[in-house]
């Protein structure tokens, strides 16, 4: 079993996951801050060019905008990620469960008001593929129960 109190670690008690964990983190905010800036700096904001919706027109202006505005709230998160990654490793688990809940988010968003396109955009395709990963990462980046029993008795032993 997993102690999901580390989900808010206290700094004191460092980051105690996988590095694998650690280094999908970094993978997931790559691909994040990627995403983001493709939003926010594509003609298109990758509406047409990535995902297919049709952008001519008034309409398709304000979808280009609000595509651009989505990719700077995934900035955002990629921002907090990276600060994360950088400086308080001992809250890489609740980054996960920020990634974890974007993603459940947006299929959830998703299924209930569908897009009306040919094919499948990459995010379709990432609602499917990336949470049950992200569950993994964060099952291994909390510490196991056991072994936070043994530390704390290694630690009082030792005083």
């Amino acid at each position: 079993m997993r102690d999901v109190r580390f989900l808010l670690a206290h700094p004191e008690d460092g980051y105690q996951g996988t590095r694998s964990s650690y280094w999908f983190l970094v993978a997931m905010t790559a691909l994040t801050t990627a995403r983001s800036l493709i939003h926010m700096f594509a003609p298109d904001g990758g509406a047409d060019s990535i995902a297919g919706l049709a952008v001519e027109g008034t309409a398709g202006d304000n979808l280009v905008h609000l595509f651009g505005q989505w990719g700077l709230e995934q900035l955002l998160l990629a921002g907090v990620a990276w600060v994360f990654i950088a400086r308080y490793q001992f809250l890489i688990p609740f980054a996960l469960l920020l990634q974890l809940m974007d993603w459940i988010g947006r299929s959830i968003v998703g299924t209930v008001k569908p897009l009306v396109i040919d094919e499948t955009p990459p995010g379709g395709i990432g609602n499917v593929i990336f949470p049950p990963m992200i569950v993994v990462a964060l099952w291994f980046a909390l510490p196991r129960l056991a072994d936070r029993g043994r530390r704390a008795r290694a630690e009082t032993e030792g005083q």
